[in-house]
C-alpha cells in the first residue's frame, strides 16, 4: 500500500498562487500516477490534474488549464500542483490519489488510494 499525505493548502486573495504537495509513503512511488482531484461545499468531487507514473504525460480540467501545472519529483516521492491566477471558484478541499500503473493515458484511472485532503480558500 501507499500513503498520501497532502499539504500546501491555505487561504489567498483572487489572482493569488498556492503550491499543493502530496507526499507518499509505504512503497515505491515512481510506478504509481497521481491524479488531484477536488470538492467544493454541496458538490461532487472532480477532476483536476493527473500526471504518468513517470512525468511524461499530464492531464487537466479545463477549468485550470493554463493556470494549474502539475508535476513530480519521485526522488523525493512527492507530486505537487502548482496553482496560479487562483479564482474563488477554486475553493475546495483539494485531494490527491494514487494508482500503480505504467500507463500514459491518464483519462480512465480508478485511483485506489487517496489522501486525507487540504483546504484552499481564495477570496475575492
Amino acid at each position: 500500500q501507499v500513503q498520501l499525505v497532502e499539504s500546501g493548502g491555505g487561504l489567498v486573495q483572487a489572482g493569488g498562487s498556492l503550491r499543493l504537495s502530496c507526499a507518499a509513503s509505504g512503497r515505491t512511488f515512481s510506478s504509481y500516477a497521481v491524479g488531484w482531484f477536488r470538492q467544493a461545499p454541496g458538490k461532487e468531487r472532480e477532476f483536476v490534474a493527473a500526471v504518468s507514473w513517470n512525468g511524461f504525460s499530464t492531464m487537466y480540467v479545463d477549468s485550470v488549464k493554463g493556470r494549474f501545472t502539475i508535476s513530480r519529483d519521485n526522488a523525493k516521492n512527492t507530486v505537487y500542483l502548482q496553482m496560479n491566477s487562483l479564482k474563488p471558484e477554486d475553493t475546495a478541499v483539494y485531494y490527491c490519489a494514487a494508482e500503480e500503473t505504467t500507463a500514459q493515458a491518464l483519462a480512465f484511472i480508478a485511483y485506489d488510494y487517496w489522501g486525507q485532503g487540504t483546504q484552499v480558500t481564495v477570496s475575492s
